[in-house]
């Protein structure tokens, strides 16, 4: 246990300082709001920094902050080789987000004003200033009456745009907090809890702030993703009275309790609370709704943030805590295709979509299925892969949606149909995205490709390994299934940037640097993974190695019955004999 408050205080400043965000946002406006948020967010990463350098550098296989929580167990945030990745891309992309939020939700608020339309499609263009004063009847208004008019109803609407831009960074903060928490949590009821604050302020987000029919749409998320997380709560609560207590170190060293018939309604439970989160096939329904019609910032927080947590929560909850129980070789075949169907079908409909935005939120899905489809290859690599997928599709899918953003703003339209040759116009989006596009498809030096080697060797270690024609043949489906990723991007891509421009567009140009800045940022982090994918792909791989597989010999897991055997070597000696004897030293092969 670690006697410094770092991730404590990564966790809760944002939390903490949210009313007084808004506060600012509504008294100085919508600049010093923003500068607030983001510096809030980057003394987090900061603080989250210090200790991960730890891990990272092999100095410490895990940092765990716990603090006593009553008959729950322990209250913990723990930091190792498996978090590490999701919390960091967690924050990194909360706080170089906040700054892109600025120009964006400042046109998007005084795009809902009264006269200003719905913004159904991002409004009718960029630089709305006010909204014009109504003249009532027939005759003018003295000239005196009509300057007075015009006066009040401009510090009218600056006090809206504040008041509105200074909720949104309160909510925006509080979601920022809930989905680091999840990730750090070290207890069935406290990653439940933190789980669930993800859900609220992104409701709010999207019911606020969102296109369309918002209001309904933000209905069926929270309906979809509270279910799911309710029948979550369900095998969380029986893990825990099986186990004996809450805290993963307790269920994890417990997990040979639980009754073999209650194994596979707990494995269900967990699956399916935490597909709804992935959106994967069959429990995606909520998802092109809730990202299409979010506003942008927040589908580039929920697309390339959000849903992957449920990926993490089959890591740890499952694939961890349960390791001793086989539950994990029982099922796997089955998640894995799970994740080739949803790879497919996702890849399929973004192919058929118009609207940029629904085009990336299919792609999302799609990308959550090659997340599913390594971690249930039964090989360590798959498994790495696996989790690189959720690091380079966090980028990818940011810099992608934050160009939808970008589009919307300059052109006021995300129809494909009405755009064409902006490349000449927007010559920085078009490039960045260029980098964000070859993410997602997986070409190198991007980190997408090394994610997508990675994976898909494992999964093909897995077939050869086992002798296994369906592994094998469910590989070939999944190489097929890139040919999906790389058509629907480029179309999309084609049809934006190239072609011959229509004349209302004549006059576009680039986005202002809240925009480009910040995705540059996210362009240069997936080029530099790219080429050095070891700052992320070291701790990776030696956590699941060590951790969850004990540094055993070969790139497959240890079937349960051998695992538990006294012919084996304990795990304590494992530690203890790094170099030692022959059987101890896989780490040294």
């Amino acid at each position: 246990m670690a006697e410094s408050y770092f991730l404590l205080a990564a966790t809760f400043i944002p939390l903490l300082l949210a009313p007084v965000a808004y506060a600012i946002g509504r008294k100085a406006g919508a600049k010093p709001a923003t500068w607030f948020s983001f510096v809030a967010l980057a003394v987090s990463t900061g603080l989250m920094l210090i200790p991960a350098i730890g891990v990272y550098t092999g100095q410490q296989t895990v940092y765990v902050e716990q603090y006593a929580w009553g008959q729950f167990g322990n209250f913990g945030l723990r930091l190792d080789g498996l978090s590490l990745p999701f919390a960091l891309i967690i924050y990194i992309l909360c706080t170089v987000i906040a700054l892109y939020s600025r120009p964006y939700m400042v046109h998007k608020v005084r795009e809902d004003l009264p006269g200003h339309g719905s913004g159904g499609e991002g409004g009718g263009g960029v630089g709305h200033g006010s909204i014009n004063p109504s003249v009532h009847g027939s005759h003018a208004l003295p000239s005196k009456n009509i300057e007075s008019s015009s006066q009040t109803t401009v510090l009218d609407t600056q006090q809206y745009v504040n008041n509105q831009v200074a909720l949104y960074f309160a909510l925006y903060l509080t979601f920022s907090m809930g989905m680091l928490g999840t990730v750090l949590a070290t207890n069935l009821i406290e990653f439940y809890v933190f789980f669930e604050l993800m859900l609220v302020p992104s409701f709010f987000l999207i019911a606020f702030y969102g296109y369309g029919a918002r209001r309904r749409i933000a209905l069926m998320f929270f309906f979809w993703t509270h279910a799911g997380a309710v029948v979550l709560l369900l095998g969380l609560l029986a893990m825990g009275f099986f186990a004996g207590g809450f805290d993963f170190d307790t269920i994890k060293a417990n997990a040979g309790n639980i009754p073999g018939q209650w194994l596979p309604l707990i494995v269900f439970a967990l699956v399916i609370g935490l597909g709804v989160k992935l959106a994967a096939f069959m429990l995606h329904i909520w998802l092109p709704y809730a990202h299409a019609e979010a506003p942008t910032p927040v589908s580039a927080l929920l697309s390339p943030a959000m849903i992957g947590i449920g990926a993490y929560g089959l890591l740890r909850l499952w694939m961890e805590l349960l390791a001793g129980t086989g539950s994990y070789e029982q099922y796997s075949l089955y998640i894995n295709m799970w994740g080739l169907a949803t790879m497919i079908y996702g890849g399929a409909m973004a192919l058929m979509q118009d609207d940029i935005k629904k085009v990336l939120a299919y792609s999302s899905i799609s990308q959550m299925g090659y997340i599913l489809f390594g971690i249930s290859s039964e090989s360590i690599l798959g498994i790495t892969g696996g989790t690189m997928m959720y690091i380079t599709h966090g980028l990818g899918k940011a810099i992608l949606f934050m160009m939808a953003g970008s589009i919307i703003l300059q052109t006021g339209t995300r129809s494909m149909a009405k755009l064409g040759g902006l490349a000449g116009k927007m010559p920085y989006t078009a490039v960045i995205a260029m980098i964000g596009a070859l993410t997602i498809i997986g070409i190198p030096p991007t980190s997408g490709f090394m994610a997508e080697w990675i994976l898909f060797n494992g999964v093909l270690q897995t077939a050869v390994a086992e002798m296994d024609p369906l592994r094998t043949t469910m590989f070939a489906l999944g190489i097929l299934a890139t040919v999906l990723s790389s058509a629907y991007i480029l179309w999309m891509y084609k049809r934006i940037f190239f072609g011959k421009i229509p004349e209302q567009l004549a006059h576009v140009r680039d986005s202002n640097r809240y925009i480009t800045a910040t995705m540059a940022v996210f362009a240069a982090m997936t080029l530099i993974i790219g080429v050095y994918p070891d700052l992320f792909l070291n701790p990776i791989t030696d956590y699941y190695n060590d951790v969850m597989f004990q540094g055993q010999e070969g790139v497959l897991p240890v079937p349960s019955e051998a695992a538990g055997t006294d012919s084996e070597v304990a795990p304590e000696n494992v530690e203890q004999n790094s170099g030692g004897d022959e059987s101890a030293g896989a780490e040294e092969d």
